[in-house]
């Protein structure tokens, strides 16, 4: 008798699950951006990183192109007829 898997109503009603044979699975998992490992340097770099953002301590893009004294040109309205 093969395997049997229950899977909750939940997960299935909600569009949460995602069923893959394993070959696609692995497959996607090669495509994906890999998962290297952090040096020390870049634990502290990172680490410190969220505590700034937990202060609050950073600026949004529009504040940094304030900064900068530059804007990104926005799309324009398209104009119904």
């Amino acid at each position: 008798m093969p395997p049997l898997l229950t899977i909750p109503k939940k997960l299935a009603k909600r569009g949460e699950l995602v069923i893959l044979p394993k070959k696609e699975y692995e497959d996607l998992l090669k495509r994906a951006v890999p998962l290297g490992r952090l040096t020390v340097a870049e634990k502290k770099d990172l680490e410190k990183a969220r505590k700034e953002m937990a202060r609050g301590d950073y600026y949004t893009l529009e504040e940094l192109e304030h900064e900068l004294g530059t804007t990104r040109p926005r799309p324009s309205k398209k104009r119904t007829r």
